[in-house]
């Protein structure tokens, strides 16, 4: 198999795929099927289909405001601008309305990302043809300024949630952009360290979802603080809030899991390779303040993506009563084995009936 950055393309794939439903479905087995060079090329296909499907369906349209000069009143009169034509002996009023408009940034992120990903030597001859014909499926809509996007803003609703999956895919593309200084296109940078993490969050949440639906609770949830009495209320407000990536819940046990993506999951100190003391503070810390009564029965784990490194920490500590584990899933492995690696974390850290064990050994499994 290609790697990339350490880890099999195919595998990423397959992370997107539990992240996002949609590219389970079968429009999207001829791109589970092919070998692919690079991440950029994945990404591509992905959208080179995504976009086709979604313009078989009809591109998004939402109301846009527009202001014009009209021979009749549309939509709100703007005085001002109105006054001044008339003045300049034009016999318009100036209107700003309202109109249903594939002009919108959802689809102006699409036509941006399509045309970076044209502009980009990695892309595969075939996979720019089927992006130059959806592109003229977009002559009305506008490109953006990668950098100008506010991908926090985007909301999705009834009428665009087939969008979210390529809204996301564009952002693992566009995110990364760096523009050009001889011609002003832009390129592709490395899918970073930052891309990597949320993808590996969001794959193992629902790699659990999907395969351990017996958990009483599969979320990423908040873990509130365990205050004494006496805590001065007006000081409450400045602790920062615990969120946790991953919470999982059988029974009276919990397994807190803080998922960790780094080119290195070791750090040189004194010419000795250690943790990264934040990341194990962090994670004892939302571990002590959920398990209030000290009952033992709430564990944590930080699970690190294994790249190239000689040294993969995988072990646990017995620390205050409470396990505090530390283990690395190995992304450059067959699937079957890396869904094998996280099935073996729910039989270490929860005390399950043995049928549940059995289901669970069953599962390989394909996706």
């Amino acid at each position: 198999m290609t790697r990339d950055k350490g880890i099999f393309i195919k595998n990423i794939y397959y992370m997107l795929a539990y992240a996002f439903k949609v590219l389970r479905q079968k429009n999207y087995e001829e791109i589970e099927a092919e070998e692919f060079e690079t991440i950029q090329d994945l990404f591509a296909a992905i959208l080179a289909k995504g976009i086709s499907q979604q313009l078989k369906q009809g591109l998004y349209r939402e109301y846009v405001t527009k202001n014009e000069n009209l021979s009749v009143l549309r939509g709100k009169l703007n005085i001002h601008e109105t006054i001044r034509n008339q003045m300049q002996r034009k016999m318009i009023l100036a209107c700003e309305y309202d109109e249903l408009s594939v002009n919108n940034i959802f689809n102006q992120i699409l036509k941006t990302t399509v045309v970076v990903l044209l502009q980009d030597a990695e892309i595969k001859p075939k996979r720019k043809v089927v992006l130059k014909k959806v592109l003229l499926f977009f002559d009305e809509i506008e490109t953006v300024k990668p950098d100008s996007i506010q991908w926090n803003r985007l909301q999705y609703q009834r009428n665009n949630r087939t969008y979210e999956m390529l809204m996301n895919i564009c952002y693992f593309v566009l995110d990364g952009m760096i523009q050009t200084t001889e011609n002003g296109n832009y390129r592709m940078t490395a899918f970073s360290e930052k891309h990597m993490h949320r993808l590996f969050e969001n794959f193992v949440l629902e790699y659990y979802k999907k395969h351990h639906s017996y958990f009483a609770e599969i979320r990423s949830a908040q873990v509130k603080w365990n205050l004494s009495e006496g805590t001065e209320e007006n000081m409450i407000r400045f602790l920062p809030v615990m969120q946790t990536d991953i919470f999982l819940k059988y029974k009276d046990q919990v397994l807190i899991i803080d998922t960790k993506y780094y080119e290195k999951i070791l750090r040189d100190h004194y010419d000795k390779a250690i943790l990264h003391s934040e990341n194990l503070y962090q994670i004892f810390t939302y571990v002590k303040n959920l398990d209030v009564t000290g009952s033992g029965k709430v564990s944590g784990l930080l699970l690190y993506a294994r790249t190239e490194e000689a040294i993969s920490p995988d072990g646990s500590y017995m620390m205050g009563g409470n396990k505090i584990g530390v283990k690395t899933l190995d992304l450059n492995k067959e699937f079957r084995w890396i869904a094998a690696q996280l099935d073996e974390i729910v039989k270490e850290y929860f005390e399950l009936i043995d049928s549940t064990l059995e289901l669970i050994s069953l599962k390989h499994r394909k996706r």
